[in-house]
């Protein structure tokens, strides 16, 4: 197991998805800063905060995902420190996307997903991970489908525009993690629709296609190199960047909730097994 490697993607993947769902959070209006009102040529209907781009326009169930985004920012503590409660707000949806992302890779290589479908790639090499191409086939495994929802597998996968198979890809992605908060409840709580609105992975660029391409998929075959170590290190060297900011503060005190960056570390199993057996020795 190269860990040059994990150590490389899981410091990009942090950045890129952090990076990602600032500029998804400016297109709704909101920065570290304030939080914008909804331009004049808003509608009942339709919601612009930024321009009147289509592309940025807010409509339906997503108007009340944005007050969602507003009152988990309030959570933080926006209206007392913004540019803390900003950075934290981010920071969590990004490590809860990329804790998702890690937890289906390692499902899908090991064949522990219920539906035996990929999620994140294809069995046989197409570009499109197979949960896309297979998605009518697995309704059930999902939850069903709403009309809505079966309208946009036909159209996206009938005209296949950017914009529709990001859309696409993106209800299977969040019905998939729903599907699986119901055995596994611990791992993936079902999706908060604030975080439906700040979905920013793609599947054939940036963090999902960065993982499948340089990360190879034996490093989480159970039976060639097991979950421990490729999922330890993976979370480690994503929090690497705080843990660094928290152990060099020249000084500072470190805060409570600092704690758990400059503490927590992955432990290998060799060192584990070391310990456990010399305390058998003893």
């Amino acid at each position: 197991m190269d860990k040059n490697k994990i150590k490389k993607y899981a410091i990009n993947a942090r950045k890129e998805l952090i990076d990602a769902i600032k500029v998804k959070l400016a297109t709704l209006g909101i920065d570290e800063n304030k939080i914008q009102e909804k331009l004049s040529i808003s509608t009942a209907d339709k919601e612009y905060y930024v321009d009147d781009s289509e592309a940025n326009a807010l409509t339906g169930a997503q108007i009340g995902w944005r007050k969602d985004i507003m009152a988990e920012l309030n959570r933080h503590g926006y209206q007392e420190d913004s540019k803390t409660a900003y950075k934290d707000f981010v920071e969590e949806v990004a490590y809860t996307w990329f804790n998702r992302i890690i937890a289906i890779r390692f499902m899908e290589v090991n064949n522990y997903l219920p539906s035996r479908v990929r999620v994140l790639s294809s069995e046989e090499g197409k570009n499109e991970p197979d949960i896309i191409n297979e998605a009518m086939e697995i309704s059930d495994d999902l939850g069903g489908y709403s009309n809505q929802e079966k309208e946009l597998i036909t159209t996206a996968l009938t005209e296949k525009t950017p914009e529709l198979m990001d859309s696409l890809y993106t209800m299977l992605f969040i019905k998939q993690c729903d599907a699986l908060s119901e055995i596994l409840p611990g791992l993936f709580e079902e999706t908060s629709n604030y975080l439906k609105l700040l979905f920013t992975p793609h599947y054939d660029r940036g963090v999902i296609k960065e993982l499948i391409d340089e990360i190879p998929e034996e490093y989480f075959d159970v039976e060639k190199e097991g979950q421990v170590q490729i999922i330890g290190w993976l979370y480690q060297y994503y929090n690497n960047a705080p843990h660094e900011e928290v152990v060099n503060m020249n000084g500072k005190a470190i805060q409570k909730d600092e704690i758990p960056a400059a503490t927590q570390l992955f432990t290998p199993d060799w060192i584990v097994r070391y310990m456990v057996d010399t305390r058998g020795a003893s």
